[in-house]
């Protein structure tokens, strides 16, 4: 059969799946933390957050109204409301058409809760010199830089900085510079950008918010891959997706409005949550076996090999991690074929 959600369902399987992928990169980045120097995490993080730069940035000027606006603010204002709409709460502080702050409220959503305690400074200078630093490179401005004031790890008042554009072009080192002796300018409300109304509703914002989190596990474990090693990050990737998936089965169960009980309800549950991914799931009974046709495989979409089976292979780890969670345990075993999975589940014996 088909599955079919009413729009407050599907917004909540769209929601569900934001949640447990921000979780796996948090899970990932503490694996990673835990058992690579600080100099990988440092050039692991620069790779992703240069990416994500490549991908994004330009990209977005025109959907976010940010075309025309002197390249200081324009660059604020994109991190502002680009962060926002993915669920990071980020404010921003105009001082001059040469000069914007932006700064990064608490709970960090790329450190949520205690994660904070585990990360270390590298994973701030990484993700600075990887996408603030080369703002102005990607504009075409070489005088424009980004000062950065307060990081996280240092027990300050959170990352905070500002966008300047200076008389005179930067060399490559001067792109990113600290200055710990400076203050943002006070917070007003009416300054703060929103994206344009009539092309953002509700639903769109939750799907950009779960894609926000998806390109961070893509492009993550594509460059994670580029430094540590297809085998390493595959055997490391798959063991947090697990963890993530065990300890995070309770929490989206509830969001979907699923059960956990027995192989019908672990069979809604993955099809509500699949669904939550815009993919199509149509699910069949085979005696004591469930499955599910799973076609679209967002999670890949548009990769290229060997890259997509590196990612779908980590990727599957997290739904095997939430079957191992259940009360009556179960077994989840998966084929893939091109952008569409056979998935079994049975219980477990």
């Amino acid at each position: 059969m088909r599955n079919t959600m009413h729009a407050s369902e599907e917004k909540a399987a769209i929601e569900a799946q934001a949640h447990i992928h921000h979780a796996l990169l948090l899970g990932l980045q503490l694996m990673v933390c835990s058992q690579y120097s600080r100099q990988d995490v440092e050039e692991w993080m620069f790779r992703l957050f240069r990416r994500q730069h490549e991908e994004k940035f330009l990209t977005s000027f025109d959907k976010l109204g940010l075309s025309g606006l002197p390249d200081a603010v324009a660059c604020a204002r994109y991190h502002v409301l680009s962060n926002n709409i993915g669920g990071v709460g980020v404010e921003y502080m105009y001082e001059s058409d040469r000069k914007a702050w932006v700064r990064f409220r608490y709970p960090r959503w790329m450190y949520q809760g205690p994660t904070l305690c585990g990360v270390p400074l590298e994973v701030s200078r990484g993700f600075l010199n990887g996408w603030y630093a080369h703002n102005g490179v990607s504009l075409g401005n070489p005088q424009l830089g980004f000062v950065c004031v307060s990081e996280d790890m240092t027990g300050e008042f959170g990352l905070c900085g500002y966008f300047n554009e200076y008389d005179r072009p930067l060399s490559s080192n001067e792109r990113l510079q600290f200055a710990k002796n400076q203050l943002p300018p006070p917070f007003d409300p009416e300054q703060q950008p929103v994206p344009p109304a009539d092309q953002w509703n509700p639903l769109r914002l939750a799907k950009a918010s779960r894609n926000y989190a998806l390109d961070f596990i893509r492009n993550g474990l594509i460059e994670l891959a580029s430094v540590i090693g297809e085998a390493a990050c595959r055997e490391l990737a798959c063991r947090a997706a697990r963890l993530t998936g065990l300890q995070y089965f309770q929490e989206t169960v509830c969001m979907v409005a699923a059960a956990d009980g027995d192989l019908q309800d672990a069979m809604n549950y993955l099809s509500r949550m699949f669904s939550g991914m815009g993919d199509s799931v149509n699910s069949s009974v085979t005696g004591e076996t469930f499955e599910l046709r799973h076609t679209g495989l967002r999670i890949i979409r548009g990769l290229p090999e060997p890259t997509a089976s590196l990612v779908f292979d980590c990727w599957v780890s997290l739904w095997q991690g939430t079957a191992a969670s259940q009360r009556q345990l179960k077994s989840l075993q998966v084929q893939r074929q091109a952008n569409q999975a056979h998935w079994t589940l049975t219980v477990r014996r």
